[in-house]
């Protein structure tokens, strides 16, 4: 690195430069925080400082609140400390240990004579089904966080989530037995069980005649959409054990007659083709470019002329959520070994470089937990992308 390449270019650059040599300037530092004018803006700074500092203890708050069943607890009303730390099978000074901790991160509230009930969050999180498998699960993603740098530099070795998820890395994923498959297969139903509403209010699968969910898994969002369009056909694709799954779930669901469950590796191109709608919920982001590519372009080969695509899943630079798709799903699928969070701007690259067009972005109720990118293939077999 030469010193150019340091050195600050343009009137931005050299604004941006002169605020972090104060900033990081202790005089400046006391200055900030003495003056009333610049008071608030220093206190905030400070504390989202803190608040980085401090998130592993948070996460950690919340696995406990989790792990000890605190909120199904609280959801049969306000109940005093000592009661709490008998069902808890703590002390009293741990249990008020805890509850100081969960009030402050609002999963838990003050109520009157010393009792505590549910917080705001706290019965967010109660009421979003599924949620509490997710956080439970992120403990194996702590223990791959243990020594980010190596991490980093890729001497960390076989990661947890990289073992987990084995099926993004595997040569032959078709070949996964049904032991392989379960458990990661039933944390995919839940996550899919929180945005498939969100997603088909977005894109309803009016008029649709067949639809194909791939990398579908057990076919949760696949039944969705079977009912809410109910004169649709509905395909799950999956790997052959994870398909076998799907259909005892639809057969259980009583929709083992309208979803079709098929296994096979969406990376061979040999989908089920004449669909009018393909969807990739949750799945782009869990490979690289290279494998990505392939999948989209199964994907078109699957669609009739004029059919969609529908991408869903979080996206990098989403107003409000920036450090969803920067911070934690760039380290997550770092761990995990495959993978990336891509904006839109490179999901509408991706998408039209394989041929498709009139790329658009449908807005969703929850944007942090999901967004839409829906494009449309070709008019006519062969025909390429607008230039």
């Amino acid at each position: 690195m030469t010193q150019d390449d340091r050195a600050p270019h343009g009137l931005t650059d050299r604004f941006l430069a002169f605020r972090d040599r104060k900033v990081s300037d202790p005089k400046f530092q006391r200055w900030a925080a003495e003056t009333p004018l610049v008071r608030q803006r220093a206190k905030a700074r400070a504390r989202d400082l803190f608040d980085i500092v401090s998130g592993f203890v948070y996460s950690q708050v919340l696995l406990a609140t989790v792990r000890l069943k605190l909120c199904e607890i609280l959801a049969d009303g306000p109940i005093s400390v000592p009661a709490l730390a008998n069902r808890l099978a703590m002390t009293e000074d741990a249990t008020r240990r805890l509850l100081d901790a969960t009030t402050v991160l609002e999963l838990t509230a003050r109520r009157s004579n010393d009792r505590f009930g549910l917080g705001e969050l706290g019965a967010a999180l109660l009421g979003t089904p599924g949620l509490a498998a997710l956080i439970e699960h992120h403990a194996m993603f702590y223990k791959d966080l243990e020594d980010p740098v190596a991490l980093l530099r890729g001497h960390a070795g076989e990661t947890n989530l990289s073992r987990y998820w084995s099926y993004a890395r595997s040569e032959d994923a078709a070949a996964e037995s049904g032991d392989a498959v379960a458990e990661y297969s039933e944390l995919m139903s839940t996550s899919q069980e929180m945005i498939a509403d969100d997603i088909l209010a977005a894109f309803p699968p009016t008029g649709v005649k067949h639809w194909m969910d791939l990398g579908g898994g057990e076919g949760v969002f696949g039944a969705a959409v079977a009912r809410k369009g109910p004169h649709a056909k509905v395909t799950v694709f999956d790997l052959p054990a994870v398909a076998e799954r799907a259909r005892e779930r639809l057969k259980a669901a009583g929709l083992g007659d309208r979803v079709q469950a098929v296994g096979g590796d969406f990376r061979s191109g040999d989908l089920p083709k004449g669909v009018d709608v393909v969807s990739l919920v949750r799945v782009i982001h869990d490979h690289d470019d290279d494998v990505a590519l392939e999948v989209l372009r199964a994907a078109r080969q699957a669609l009739v002329p004029g059919g969609r695509l529908v991408i869903a899943e979080q996206m990098a630079g989403t107003r409000g959520a920036e450090p969803l798709g920067g911070a934690y799903f760039g380290f997550y699928l770092l761990a995990m070994g495959s993978g990336r969070p891509r904006t839109p701007e490179a999901l509408r690259w991706m998408v039209e470089r394989v041929g498709f067009r009139d790329v658009v972005l449908p807005r969703t109720r929850q944007p942090l937990l999901t967004r839409l990118l829906v494009a449309r293939a070709p008019d006519a077999p062969g025909q390429t992308a607008r230039s």
